[in-house]
């Protein structure tokens, strides 16, 4: 989670405008994902949520107790988990059931992905030189907008292949990735949870 205490009102409306876009994107990569056959848009989609939840949970436990910080740690990272074991499980059942992707639809929300993280990042880097945690996250929004380039180049070689390999492949790497990692992160936000119990009972 992010520590947000003491944060400026240019920031704090930065951060709700990043809120919405990734929440918009990441319900509109869902639903024309599961619409249109791409398990990648439903893949990419992933870090659309983790954003929105990291900014919208981090805003509302501003000056909250250390525990109660633990325990939206732990509602994020149980529901990332969640949600990439769902793609990743629809995503290799289609390797048995396949059908071809909308490859057009694909590659225009792959190219709007691009678009709406590139704006996050220009909102958040003139509030950069004030927290560590949005200099990570410039990376972050670097390292996703690559994924967003990857989600075009896979539509690009379905059309080509005339194949939802490419499609399903991509997918199941991405998510296989991400349900990992969330489960890293569930460990460790229960870890926090269970040691900002004991420290509030001392």
């Amino acid at each position: 989670m992010m520590h947000l205490d003491g944060l400026t009102p240019g920031y704090r409306n930065a951060l709700w405008i990043v809120i919405a876009i990734t929440g918009v994107m990441f319900l509109v990569e869902t639903a024309a994902g599961h619409m249109y056959g791409s398990h990648v848009l439903q893949a990419d989609a992933l870090d659309f949520l983790d954003d929105t939840l990291t900014y919208a949970l981090s805003l509302a436990v501003i000056g909250a107790s250390m525990r109660v910080r633990a325990a939206a740690a732990c509602l994020k990272a149980f529901l990332l988990c969640l949600a990439s074991l769902w793609v990743l499980s629809s995503s290799i059942y289609h390797l048995f059931v396949s059908g071809l992707p909308r490859v057009e639809i694909m590659g225009a929300i792959g190219l709007l992905a691009v678009l709406a993280n590139t704006a996050c990042l220009t909102l958040l880097a003139p509030h950069a030189h004030r927290d560590a945690n949005i200099r990570a996250d410039g990376l972050n929004y670097r390292h996703d907008i690559a994924g967003n380039v990857a989600v075009v180049i896979a539509a690009v070689a379905v059309w080509v292949l005339q194949s939802p390999w490419p499609d399903l492949l991509l997918a199941i790497v991405a998510t296989g990735q991400w349900f990992f990692i969330t489960i890293q992160m569930l460990q460790q936000a229960v870890r926090l949870y269970r040691a900002s119990g004991e420290s509030s009972m001392r």
